[in-house]
């Protein structure tokens, strides 16, 4: 029953991550991608604030800084992870100015693959399969994004940069999750992201308030549902989950995406963007399974 509770969770998790693309999209219909990034980012950090005492309560690993040199510790890791979510988010965004948001869950996803494939370069160990999933998603990516001209749009390239930066995002990450509390460097990054954007924001789009009051709804469920309810859905699905279930069920955000662009906004996709999405989550599920050779 734990197993099922977590995946159940996770299963959630997925769905809301999904369906954010959707509102990422719908939301630039009135903001422009630095302003949504920038008051996403704000409200992601003001709700796992919030949720801080309830997900302490809950959880088993709680590290909160005792010391000024753990705080400091503490503070550069927030900013790194900040800088690469900042960076990974400002390239998504901007890149569904040009593609669906189904287009955009299955080449985000790639991230998955590229995790180990970069690991190698800073002496991580890696499974042979990791590179058949990594042609296997560039034949997916293919169909995907390369045209008949053979040349590929605009959007999709954003997206791949954003997949590869969303990889160096989990890397730092995985660099300081033994040494730091996930809650806390969590709220700090989104912290740093949103002072980031604010800039170029206040430069480049010069937001109004009825402008921000019309993209609200999509606004509050990428802040408060997608980065604070989300993060919350995962580490109390993992907490009791298999860790290669937890990936699997994880990739069906890409899914979602898809699903969440169809029935929202109405977006489809042709027979051979259809064939690609298949393909590149037949390769994600593929490193997905890698990682279960690894733990056992």
């Amino acid at each position: 029953m734990k197993h099922l509770h977590s995946n159940l969770l996770l299963l959630l998790c997925a769905l809301i991550w999904g369906f954010a693309f959707s509102a990422q999209a719908s939301g630039m219909e009135y903001i422009g991608p630095w302003t949504f990034t920038c008051v996403r980012s704000f409200i992601a950090a003001i709700t796992l604030r919030s949720l801080m005492p309830v997900l302490d309560s809950i959880r088993s690993d709680v590290k909160v800084p005792s010391d000024e040199k753990e705080r400091r510790h503490l503070l550069k890791a927030g900013v790194l992870c900040g800088f690469f979510l900042c960076s990974a988010s400002m390239f998504q965004q901007t890149g569904l100015l040009y593609a669906s948001v189904g287009k955009a869950g299955f080449l985000t996803a790639l991230y998955v693959i590229l995790v180990p494939i970069i690991g190698l370069f800073f002496g991580r160990k890696t499974n042979k399969r990791i590179f058949l999933s990594a042609f296997i998603a560039l034949c997916g990516f293919w169909l995907l994004s390369v045209n008949e001209e053979f040349t590929i749009g605009k959007g999709d390239l954003l997206l791949v940069i954003c997949s590869f930066l969303f990889a160096g995002h989990i890397l730092v990450i995985d660099r300081y999750a033994d040494s730091t509390d996930g809650v806390r460097l969590s709220c700090i990054q989104f912290v740093v992201c949103g002072v980031i954007c604010f800039i170029p924001m206040m430069m480049l789009e010069h937001p109004s308030l009825k402008n921000l009051i019309d993209a609200a709804v999509p606004v509050l469920y990428a802040g408060v549902l997608s980065s604070g309810a989300g993060y919350t859905l995962q580490i109390l699905g993992q907490k009791d989950a298999d860790p290669t279930a937890a990936g699997m069920i994880l990739s069906l955000e890409s899914v979602f995406s898809a699903i969440g662009g169809w029935l929202i906004l109405h977006q489809t996709l042709s027979l051979r963007e259809l064939t690609g999405c298949a393909i590149v989550f037949a390769a994600v599920i593929l490193c997905t399974l890698n990682e279960k050779e690894k733990a056992e």
